[in-house]
């Protein structure tokens, strides 16, 4: 019988040292020990971006959501430092940045997504001063919190963009943290606060949304439904939001601000569309439930980037992660693929300390409990795994290949 360790010599490629990117090389290589692995990540440092949103709520260290990229990568992966601005998926090479063409066996997209930042006029000359800040940037979420804190009264504005958009309960958690510290300082009688999000509803799951209202309701938070931030005056402190009105033709309305925080746009990396790798959205075209791609069978994708419609969160990669890594598997043995991703994903929505509600749910919006506990409900427990056991876990287990709690779902014909 032939072991796994010992398959013939193979080279694969993985785009992206992200969270999907790095949690996936280092799964295969617990099953495939002498498989030929090179990464391209051109960033210097690998983040812990869930943590964010509680550094932008006082409540963690900033230094504790990054480390250096050499410190995680797993041993013996060529590491090269390059971006991707080309993949040909018929002659199996990616071209670089630097002009390097990188040729492969099998190839995983695990880059994640691009934070557009551009798409509003005005932000980026302001973002980090005049009140203007985003928990979706590592520079940025200490700004936060300075706002929150010395803020005593006024207009605060927190935005949601259009969907999708990692970890789409991020924009509210920043909401109810700076709410629950402001009426803590008996200060939220004095802060007027409006959530406008471009989409209609509060949470696309349902069964979380009563709670969620009933949080958003106690902070006297104002929901704005249908308002897209279009455009930011920093100086002047004026944003603007394109609004459809009652005869579907669209507005723009002006909301004055004393502290604005802002969800940038988001969308795929550009060289998967021109790569012919992406789905009519721009998305990496897989299959939603192996994984692999449509077209290109040597090709997986997971993480942010792919085209699989399930909440792009953490959660959902380190589920994914070992649905790649049995399939890839399974493919170098030529055997059927029957590794199957449910599209679990998992927002600890932070409502206020010491309180999450754990949403945790899949494809078309199913519950998906990992304990027997009402996931709908603030949790204590909840907030001990978001506030301290997933940090750690992250950098001991997922990054190193531990699977707990990960296993996937295997079909047979």
């Amino acid at each position: 019988m032939t072991s796994r360790n010992n398959i013939p010599s193979q080279r694969l490629l993985v785009i992206g040292g992200g969270s999907a990117g790095i949690g996936v090389i280092a799964s295969i290589r617990k099953r495939i020990k002498n498989l030929s692995i090179t990464l391209i990540e051109p960033r210097q440092q690998h983040f812990y971006q869930p943590a964010w949103t509680l550094v932008g709520g006082g409540l963690f260290d900033i230094e504790k959501t990054h480390r250096p990229m050499q410190q995680v990568i797993p041993k013996d992966v060529t590491w090269v430092k390059d971006s991707v601005i080309q993949v040909s998926p018929s002659e199996q090479f990616v071209e670089t940045a630097s002009g390097e063409r990188i040729s492969y066996d099998y190839l995983i997209v695990a880059c994640g997504l691009m934070l557009r930042w551009d798409k509003i006029a005005g932000l980026e000359e302001t973002l980090g001063r005049n009140g203007v800040t985003s928990n979706y940037h590592f520079d940025l979420a200490s700004y936060t919190w300075e706002l929150v804190k010395n803020l005593k009264q006024g207009k605060v504005i927190f935005c949601q963009p259009p969907m999708p958009i990692k970890c789409a309960g991020a924009p509210q958690k920043a909401l109810y943290l700076s709410c629950d510290y402001w009426q803590q300082q008996e200060r939220l009688n004095n802060i007027n606060v409006d959530f406008c999000l471009a989409g209609q509803a509060v949470f696309g799951v349902p069964e979380f949304v009563p709670h969620l209202k009933a949080y958003l309701a106690k902070y006297r938070a104002k929901i704005n439904y249908g308002y897209n931030l279009i455009r930011v005056d920093g100086e002047q402190k004026l944003a603007t939001f394109a609004v459809i009105n009652k005869d579907n033709e669209m507005d723009e309305i002006v909301i004055p601000f004393d502290m604005l925080h802002v969800v940038p746009p988001q969308a795929p990396p550009i060289f998967i569309a021109n790569s012919e790798l992406g789905d009519e959205n721009g998305w990496c075209d897989v299959d939603k439930f192996t994984l692999q791609h449509k077209r290109w069978p040597t090709i997986f994708s997971l993480g942010d980037c792919c085209s699989t419609p399930n909440s792009k969160t953490i959660a959902a990669a380190r589920k994914q992660v070992v649905v790649v890594a049995e399939n890839l598997v399974n493919i170098l043995y030529q055997k059927e693929l029957n590794s199957h991703y449910d599209g679990y994903g998992s927002c600890p929505l932070t409502v206020e300390r010491g309180k999450v509600v754990l949403a945790e749910f899949g494809y078309d919006n199913k519950l998906l409990p990992t304990f027997p506990l009402d996931l709908t409900r603030p949790s204590r427990i909840a907030w001990w795994l978001k506030a301290w056991f997933l940090p750690h876990f992250y950098w001991s287990g997922m990054l190193r290949g531990i699977e707990w709690l990960a296993k996937s779902k295997v079909h047979s014909k």
